[in-house]
């Protein structure tokens, strides 16, 4: 609900004429800094807002890294409702409506992503169970048996939380919306109990689409798509892109994957956790034959990939720090369609920004790194 002194939201979503223009103003810097993604133009890194605490220090910071970062050529950014309870979304919302007043940026130019599945504390709880049970329990949205291991797939938990991002972050539409982390329902319910409840969320996600409340959806994992197919946690692609199917029909807007994926957690691109009928392969390979974009979360292991041993750096040479050496090898990766890594700083923000000008890994350097 908005009040006289609550800003209009941001109409429209990203376009490709709109991303298409953000990428023109940048055309000094390598041509490796955008590629493309779900029909626009994106920058090969996206910058993430996870870490940090609910404070109002941790807020101003990120504010000025989301208003420096599309200065420099980021026009991609990633969020969860749940991260830092509900303050990273906020201010990305302030942030964006403060550039598109200032004429910094169109909305159309910028890419925003967010999560929901998570419990989702408004400020940091006195009493969490009190807050969940108020706020959830008692209005009817879920019951105590759908939260598994703080995780929720439930449709109508799904919409609040969509309504809720939608509000936090001051946008009529959200541009790719995932569901997060639904493998932590597989510690708590059979395969088949959890599949049923993310396809009923994805029929959910259907409507918000056709509400224009959401451009595209996904999902965003951290083990389900990296481990072996026998493992609890593990996600069929191929399963999911079946589901979306059953409720969007061959139409489906079931287009995004997210996951982890860096120097030391390489297993999206190497190991064989995906099945296509009778064929393994790796799960970008996978998300690449089924015609998903695949974005790579923690590029820098949540910073202990800013330094690397002497041997690996030399062998990403060319580049001022380590934590470039490693997002070069992120967004390098064949079938990463972008690198998303926390920007806390406007520090943070020219450090991995200065990527721009360099053009990124070829073939046989990426390769070289395996052998």
């Amino acid at each position: 609900m908005t009040t006289p002194d609550t800003p209009r939201p941001l109409a429209g979503r990203a376009t490709p004429d709109g991303t298409a223009r953000f990428r023109q103003r940048f055309a000094h810097l390598d041509a490796g800094c955008f590629g493309r993604a779900l029909g626009l133009d994106v920058s090969s890194l996206g910058l993430g807002t996870y870490l940090g605490e609910p404070d109002q220090e941790t807020n101003r910071a990120y504010g000025e890294a989301i208003r420096l970062a599309p200065s420099l050529g980021c026009n991609l950014i990633d969020t969860a409702i749940n991260y830092r309870c509900q303050f990273s979304e906020r201010v990305i919302g302030g942030a964006l409506g403060d550039l598109v007043a200032g004429g910094m940026v169109a909305r159309d130019e910028i890419v925003v992503c967010t999560k929901g599945g998570y419990l989702s504390f408004d400020g940091p709880p006195t009493d969490a169970r009190a807050w969940v049970r108020d706020t959830f329990i008692e209005p009817g949205i879920i019951d105590w048996s759908d939260i598994v291991s703080h995780n929720v797939m439930h449709p109508q938990y799904i919409r609040h939380q969509l309504v809720t991002s939608l509000t936090n972050l001051g946008l009529e539409t959200i541009d790719v919306y995932y569901l997060h982390n639904p493998e932590s329902q597989l510690q708590g319910v059979s395969r088949a109990q959890c599949l049923a409840r993310m396809t009923a969320c994805f029929e959910e996600l259907e409507r918000a689409v056709a509400e224009g409340r959401i451009g595209v959806y996904g999902v965003a994992t951290w083990d389900g798509f990296r481990v072996d197919p026998s493992s609890q946690g593990a996600l069929s692609m191929d399963e999911l892109i079946q589901a979306a199917r059953a409720v969007g029909g061959d139409r489906h807007h079931f287009r995004v994957v997210q996951m982890p994926f860096n120097l030391a957690m390489p297993e999206a691109f190497v190991k064989a956790t995906q099945r296509i009928g009778q064929d393994r392969m790796p799960a970008l390979e996978a998300a690449a034959r089924l015609e998903l974009t695949a974005f790579a979360s923690g590029s820098l292991s949540q910073g202990r990939l800013t330094a690397l041993p002497p041997g690996l750096a030399a062998m990403i040479p060319g580049l001022a720090s380590d934590a470039q050496r490693s997002l070069q090898f992120a967004r390098s990766t064949p079938g990463v369609a972008a690198a998303l890594v926390g920007m806390k700083t406007a520090a943070h923000v020219r450090d991995n920004l200065a990527l721009g000008g360099c053009p990124r890994m070829v073939a046989n350097q990426f390769t070289a790194l395996f052998q």
